[in-house]
C-alpha cells in the first residue's frame, strides 16, 4: 500500500507493521503499461525515485548497492564469464555493471516491460550509459520463455533481476524456471537471484529459493546479504547457485585488481557478504554453514 501525503511518498508494508517514506518535490511521470503502473518522482534527498505498482524499485542515491551486489560477486565467482543473461533489470543498472567486465563478450537484457527501460533512459540516464555498448542486446518479452528456448549449455551467468515474487515475476521463483536455467547454463555456470529481505523473508522466500534451486539440480547455493535503504527493513540479499562448482570461492585477486570503479563492491565486501548470520544458517538447514557450501 502506498500514500502521498504532505509531500511524502510512503510505502506501507501492512503485514509487517512497517513503512518507508521519502520526501518528494514533485511527480515527474505516471502511466499504466501493459504490465504494471509506473511512477517517477523527484525526491529531496534520494534523487529520482521509480515506483512499480506502488512498490519502490530504485532511487538515484542508493541503487549502486543493489546493482553492484547483483553482478560483481557472481561475475568474480565464475571462472570466465563471457555470455551473461539478465532476466528483468529493465532499469539497465545491472547491465551497466555487467559490461564493466572486459571479459564479457555478450550480454542480454530480457525484460518483459519495455516501458521500464524507456523511462530509465529518460529519468536514470546514468544507469543506461552502456546501452549502446556493442556487447549489449535487448529482448522485450517473456523472460521465462526466453530461457526455456535458449540453446542448452550456451550461457555462463544468468542474473534474475526481478521484482517481488508476485504478478509478472512470480514464475521466476519456481523450480521449473530454475531447471530451465540449469539446462541453459554451460558447465561451471552460475545463476544469481534477488532474494528479498533476510529479516522478513529468510523463513519463506529465501528458504524456498534454496530448496527449489537444489531440486532443480544446483548443489551449491549461497545467499549474500547487503544493505539497501529503500527496500523493506533496509537489508536485502541475492542468492547464488552453481551448476557444478562451489560458489563460496571467488577470484579474489581479480576482484581486488578490478579495472573499473565501484562505489560499494570490493573483495573485502565480497568476503564479508559470504558470512552467514546464525539465524539464517539455522533457518536454511543444518548443512548450510560457514564451513562450506550448501549441499
Amino acid at each position: 500500500m502506498t500514500a502521498l501525503n504532505e509531500g511524502w511518498f510512503t510505502e506501507v508494508f501492512q503485514d509487517q507493521g512497517t513503512a518507508f517514506s521519502l520526501k518528494v518535490r514533485r511527480k515527474l511521470h505516471e502511466e499504466q503499461s501493459d504490465f504494471q503502473k509506473l511512477e517517477i518522482y523527484e525526491t529531496e534527498t534520494f534523487g529520482n525515485l521509480m515506483v512499480l505498482d506502488g512498490c519502490v524499485m530504485l532511487t538515484t542515491r542508493d541503487n549502486f548497492l543493489y546493482h553492484e551486489m547483483m553482478t560483481h560477486p557472481a561475475l568474480f565467482t565464475h571462472r570466465d564469464p563471457r555470455k551473461v543473461v539478465i532476466v528483468g533489470g529493465g532499469d539497465c543498472g545491472t547491465l551497466r555493471e555487467v559490461l564493466k567486465h572486459p571479459g564479457v563478450e555478450e550480454a542480454w537484457q530480457v525484460e518483459i516491460d519495455e516501458r521500464v527501460t524507456r523511462l530509465s533512459e529518460k529519468y536514470f540516464p546514468e544507469l543506461c550509459e552502456s546501452n549502446n555498448d556493442p556487447r549489449a542486446n535487448f529482448f522485450f518479452g517473456d523472460g521465462i520463455q526466453w530461457i526455456r528456448d535458449a540453446e542448452p549449455g550456451s550461457i555462463d551467468l544468468i542474473i534474475v533481476d526481478s521484482t517481488d515474487p508476485v504478478g509478472p515475476a512470480e514464475g521466476l521463483f519456481a523450480v521449473d524456471f530454475y531447471r530451465d536455467c540449469m539446462l541453459a547454463l554451460r558447465d561451471g555456470g552460475i545463476i544469481v537471484q534477488q532474494s528479498e529481505s533476510p529479516l522478513l523473508h529468510a523463513e519463506t522466500i529465501i528458504k524456498d529459493i534454496h530448496s527449489d534451486m537444489r531440486k532443480a539440480g544446483f548443489s551449491h547455493v549461497q545467499t549474500l546479504p547487503f544493505p539497501q535503504p529503500v527496500y523493506p527493513t533496509g537489508w536485502w540479499s541475492c542468492t547464488l547457485a552453481g551448476k557444478d562448482r562451489p560458489v563460496r570461492y571467488f577470484r579474489e585477486d581479480d576482484a581486488a585488481s578490478r579495472p573499473f570503479v565501484t562505489r560499494y563492491y570490493n573483495d573485502d565486501v565480497h568476503r564479508g557478504a559470504l558470512a552467514v548470520p546464525e539465524f539464517m544458517a539455522a533457518i536454511l538447514d543444518p548443512g548450510y554453514s560457514q564451513q562450506g557450501d550448501a549441499g
